[in-house]
């Protein structure tokens, strides 16, 4: 895939590395010279200039890219980038970062975002995740399609164990994507049995969260 990540900060370039490690084209938008540091991901493209310019983005063909990244420290940047992204270049793929809890609301369909990162509710949801058994944690939300990633660990006495996954009559909207058992990531086939201790990863609509908590809560 070709990126274009706007923000060459911690945040931008850890992304960036990741990513290159991956296999990905990676092109870093930077307006601040002293964030520019060629030797420290030299496999990426740099390119220095404000993300918010029309100027820069048709210089790197950005509708050429499939994915754009919005990493900045800045909220308003991340949202004019993309909507840039969106509305001007067709990018099928808009991810922003959220600074502030407070703008997380502006992060949608409206602003060309597909999925917004809110690092202080991740964090505060990955605590969550890590203290909770047998309650439904909401990860991610993924604005253009109002779904969200939600994480369940099941309880040893959870009415579900042992039950095959192809055998659960799941609420509408609902899938359950990945199990996480032991340390490893396994992909759910219908013919596996459900354990105390899994971890389950679903994504799912909002209005259904309540269904699928009950549905696999031990009360």
């Amino acid at each position: 895939m070709k990126v274009a990540i706007a923000g060459a900060g911690a945040v931008g370039r850890s992304i960036a590395r990741e990513l290159i490690e991956n296999g990905h084209d990676v092109t870093l938008l930077e307006r601040n010279p002293g964030h520019i540091d060629v030797d420290a991901i030299p496999a990426a493209h740099w390119r220095l200039g404000d993300a918010c310019e029309l100027t820069l983005l048709e210089s790197i063909h950005l509708e050429e890219f499939d994915v754009v990244i919005a990493a900045t420290g800045d909220d308003k940047v991340n949202l004019v980038v993309s909507l840039l992204a969106k509305t001007e270049y067709g990018v099928p793929r808009v991810v922003a970062r959220v600074n502030h809890p407070g703008n997380e609301w502006l992060y949608n369909e409206s602003w060309g975002v597909d999925v917004a990162v809110s690092t202080p509710r991740l964090l505060s949801a990955l605590v969550e995740e890590a203290v909770s058994v047998g309650d439904l944690v909401r990860l991610m939300t993924f604005g253009q399609s109002e779904a969200s990633l939600v994480e369940l660990t099941m309880p040893d006495d959870a009415p579900l164990v042992g039950q095959r996954v192809g055998g659960i009559d799941w609420p509408a909207d609902t899938s359950l994507v990945a199990i996480l058992r032991e340390g490893r990531v396994l992909v759910p086939q219908p013919d596996d049995p459900l354990q105390a201790g899994d971890e389950l990863f679903f994504v799912t609509s909002e209005d259904v969260e309540d269904e699928l908590g009950r549905l696999l809560s031990s009360d």
